[in-house]
């Protein structure tokens, strides 16, 4: 049996199972049929869902529907509505079951597993293991998109939507396992994973003040990154600002920004809140400038204490490449101090594994791990990338160790051609 009408069967069951269920919702659709089917208005899948011809097409690719399903006895073609639907549901059910390859299809489809294993009882279907396989609706470009339309239709949306990045969990590249994380780091991702599974728990102790992160380190040793893989493995929206952003040109607007931002934050909850650049504004609390950024300031203060992980669903995250320019009343506010690095021997040589994974070619990351110290992350994949492109130029796609080598020379060039240049202009 082919695998177009296998998928065509699999869809027409999928739906009236769902339709039929009241306990079945979203989160249990195969994510492209929930994204094929989504509502934006109702940010959901609403009952009933139809087999249109159109639906079937965006979802499978596939044309002339009549001559494919022509002769499956329990399919209808209703050419009124432009639709297929099931004449025999049990029938299609059974005769599913004995197809090859429905045992796979079932375990990773929620809805089926549940009909065949909560109703039919079939011992191979386990709806709570399908379930485990279906990332929730949150990690969809589809449910932040609907959400901002909500957003939209509030008064001065706008200035809130301009101030912020926000990305879906399933556009997030770069994945926890292809960073290279210190101890420290998987411990406190560890934390901040359970915190937020056990976020009834924490409310009922009365323990808020949870899910507060400072990262600290020099640029380039993932603190963006991280934030932004937090935000896939957990599957809630990533919500980045700069605070160098958010200033005004009219001072007096900076700390109503402020509030915008945070505003933003709990109506996209949950979230990961990552503000970048934090030392911006935390360092002006001691300075002398002008009574509008110190009111901006404290009105960052004042937000960071009063946001919640536990009340709000909103993990704040800040980071700081400067740490020496926070104050004590910037560093009180967070419950957890992150370090980041440069990364060591082992880091270098396991980050640049990572990199080179998909690269062919003879060549020792060891040797360059150890040319590199005092490089960042982000200096070692700038090193692949110079290697990569500089063997393009001669039409080759397998590299060499002296390839990478003569990329770790450039990178050096430039690296003091920069400190010069800095020098040059700072008199320093």
């Amino acid at each position: 049996m082919s695998g177009t009408i296998l998928d065509i069967v699999e869809l027409l069951l999928t739906a009236e199972i769902y339709n039929r269920y009241p306990e079945l919702d979203v989160n249990d659709l195969p994510k492209n049929i929930r994204k094929n089917y989504w509502n934006s208005t109702g940010k959901t899948v609403p009952k009933p869902i139809t087999a249109t011809f159109i639906r079937i097409e965006k979802l499978y690719g596939v044309k002339d529907l009549e001559i494919i399903v022509r002769n499956i006895p329990f399919i209808i073609t209703d050419k009124s509505h432009f639709e297929l639907r099931l004449s025999a549901f049990e029938l299609a059910a059974e005769w599913f079951e004995k197809q090859e390859g429905s045992q796979e299809r079932i375990e990773n489809n929620p809805v089926l597993a549940y009909y065949f294993g909560e109703i039919r009882k079939v011992k191979a279907a386990n709806y709570a293991l399908a379930k485990a396989k279906i990332r929730p609706k949150e990690v969809d470009r589809e449910w932040i998109e609907s959400l901002i339309a909500e957003i939209r239709k509030e008064d001065k949306s706008e200035e809130m939507l301009k101030l912020v990045v926000i990305v879906a969990p399933e556009d997030v590249k770069q994945k926890i396992r292809d960073l290279v994380l210190t101890e420290e780091q998987e411990n406190e991702i560890e934390k901040i994973m359970k915190a937020i599974q056990h976020r009834e728990y924490l409310r009922e102790i009365g323990l808020h003040d949870i899910g507060k992160l400072l990262f600290v380190g020099p640029p380039g040793t993932g603190k963006t990154s991280v934030a932004r893989a937090l935000s896939e493995q957990l599957s809630i929206p990533f919500v980045e600002v700069k605070l160098s952003m958010i200033t005004d040109q009219y001072l007096g607007e900076t700390a109503k920004n402020i509030d915008r931002v945070f505003l933003l934050a709990k109506k996209l909850n949950p979230c990961i809140l990552f503000i970048d650049e934090l030392d911006f504004m935390a360092k002006a609390r001691t300075s002398d400038e002008n009574a509008a950024i110190k009111r901006a300031v404290n009105t960052l203060l004042k937000a960071i204490d009063e946001i919640s992980l536990v009340e709000h669903g909103v993990l704040l995250i800040a980071a700081t490449n400067h740490p020496r320019m926070l104050d004590s009343a910037a560093w009180r506010r967070f419950d957890e101090i992150v370090h980041f690095p440069l990364p060591d021997l082992d880091m270098r040589k396991n980050i640049l594994d990572i990199v080179t994974r998909h690269i062919e070619g003879d060549f020792d990351t060891g040797e360059i791990a150890e040319l590199t110290e005092g490089y960042s992350g982000s200096d070692l994949r700038m090193v692949i990338r110079e290697a990569v492109l500089s063997a393009l130029l001669e039409e080759r796609k397998v590299l060499t160790q002296q390839d990478l080598l003569e990329a770790v020379k450039s990178f050096d060039e430039r690296a003091g051609l920069k400190s010069e240049d800095y020098e040059r202009k700072t008199g320093t």
